[in-house]
C-alpha cells in the first residue's frame, strides 16, 4: 500500500484543524491530520520492512505528514554516514518548526565530533530551518559534557531576522543559562544577542524550573528595554 494512502487512512480531521492553527508556515491543504505516535510507528514499520530507503530519496514531498515521516525515519537511522547524507538532502525541504524540531537522529549521540563541521556549515545556510536545526543540535548535544565556550559565540553571532531562527536562538540561551549559567551569563550582561532574542531568552529563563530564583531575579534586571 502506498505511503500516501496509509497516511490518509490515519487521518484525524479534528487534529488536522488543530495542526493548521499551530503551523502557519505550512499550506493548510497539505496537512492530513496524523498524530505523532502513529507517524513514529509507521516510520519504524517502514525501516523494518525496507520501505524507508526509497522514501527518503523521493523529494520534495507534497504533504506535511510526509515530511514528518521523513524526519522520524532519519531520526531512527543507526548508520551515521548514511543519516548525514540523507539529512543534508532533506534539510532544504524542511518548511516548518515542527518537522525541524522533531528531527533528531539518535546516531548523533555517538558522533558529536564528526557532527560539528556540519553544524558550522548549517549555521551559515540561507535557509531558515537549516539554521534553526543547527542551533537545535547545539542545544541538544553540546550543552552538557560536550560543551565548549565557542558554541555560545556561534549562536550569539547569528544576525538573522526570521522569527523561527530568533526563537531558537533565545531558546538555546535560555537552556544555556540553565545548564551553563556562568558561561552564558556574560552574553546577556553584555547584550551580545539581538534585542528580541535577548529579552525572549530572559523570559524563557524566568519561566524555567531549572533556573534558581536568585538567578531569575538578576536576569529580570538585565532586560533590554
Amino acid at each position: 500500500m502506498e505511503i500516501i494512502v496509509r497516511l490518509f487512512l490515519l487521518c484525524d480531521k479534528k487534529y488536522a484543524d488543530f495542526q493548521k492553527s499551530l503551523i502557519p508556515s505550512v499550506q493548510p491543504e497539505t496537512i492530513i491530520g496524523v498524530r505523532t505516535p502513529a507517524l513514529r510507528s509507521l516510520a519504524r514499520e517502514m525501516i523494518k520492512n525496507g520501505e524507508a530507503g526509497q522514501f527518503v530519496t523521493t523529494l520534495p514531498h507534497r504533504y506535511f505528514e510526509e515530511n514528518q515521516l521523513h524526519a522520524f525515519v532519519l531520526s531512527l537511522m543507526k548508520d551515521y554516514d548514511e543519516c548525514v547524507h540523507d539529512l543534508c538532502r532533506f534539510l532544504p525541504f524542511v518548511d516548518n518548526w515542527a518537522t525541524c524540531d522533531q528531527l533528531s537522529p539518535v546516531c548523533f549521540v555517538k558522533h558529536r565530533c564528526e557532527l560539528l563541521p556540519y553544524i558550522e556549515q548549517w549555521l551559515q545556510s540561507k535557509h531558515e530551518y537549516t539554521v534553526r536545526f543547527a542551533v537545535g543540535m547545539l542545544m541538544r548535544h553540546f550543552l552538557d559534557d560536550a560543551f565548549e565556550l565557542r558554541f555560545l559565540d556561534w549562536v550569539a553571532s547569528i544576525q538573522r531576522e526570521e522569527y523561527y531562527i530568533r526563537m531558537m536562538q533565545a531558546w538555546y540561551f535560555a537552556t544555556a543559562l540553565a545548564k551553563q549559567y556562568d558561561a552564558a551569563l556574560p552574553y546577556i550582561e553584555s547584550r551580545r544577542l539581538p534585542q528580541w532574542s535577548h529579552n525572549k531568552a530572559i523570559q524563557k529563563s524566568v519561566e524555567s524550573f531549572r533556573v534558581s530564583d536568585e538567578h531569575k531575579e538578576y536576569l529580570k534586571s538585565l532586560r533590554w528595554r
